[in-house]
């Protein structure tokens, strides 16, 4: 199997082409979509399901820095997400319980303009960690770097989405 990259005649990099990426996605969707391939045979419906199932996760794969960034250290060997991996700088880590503690303040006083800045706040580390990775990408081989900065992005990531939530709830 080709890997995502390739599905979309993209080079593989952290810095793609979104728009590119966007544009190949609706074309791929349009030529595999199982509506085409209503008047065929079982196997050609099949067939047009698994593509269009492979082509919706390899466009959510690309288009998420931090799926992406998984992905590629994946095409490497190494997964950033290794449950025996449990090494995580220790400042990180109060750092994360800080944050955590300080969102269930923000929920228990239910302050919206606190959560606003919280909001920003966290928006700015994972703006920080995409623009890390990237640099990290274009300028070493030291993959075990940029899984640190994966796997810290993701908390990032996990945080602003339960912040959101609390901001919808909230509306």
């Amino acid at each position: 199997m080709r890997n995502y990259f390739e599905l979309f005649n993209l080079d593989k990099n952290f810095d793609i082409d979104l728009k590119q990426l966007e544009s190949i996605y609706q074309q791929q969707i349009a030529q595999h979509h199982p509506d085409r391939f209503a008047n065929q045979g079982e196997k050609e419906k099949s067939e047009a399901l698994q593509n269009t199932s492979l082509i919706n996760t390899a466009y959510d794969t690309l288009k998420s820095p931090l799926n992406r960034a998984t992905y590629l250290l994946d095409l490497a060997g190494i997964n950033a997400f290794d449950e025996k991996d449990t090494h995580m700088d220790a400042d990180f880590l109060i750092a994360q319980i800080d944050l955590r503690e300080r969102l269930g303040d923000i929920e228990s006083t239910k302050d919206e303009m606190e959560l606003d800045d919280f909001i920003d706040t966290i928006e700015s580390q994972i703006n920080h960690h995409i623009n890390k990775i990237s640099a990290l990408f274009a300028d070493t081989t030291e993959l075990d770097e940029i899984k640190t900065m994966v796997r810290e992005l993701k908390f990032y990531v996990q945080l602003h989405s339960q912040a959101k939530r609390l901001m919808d709830e909230w509306l």
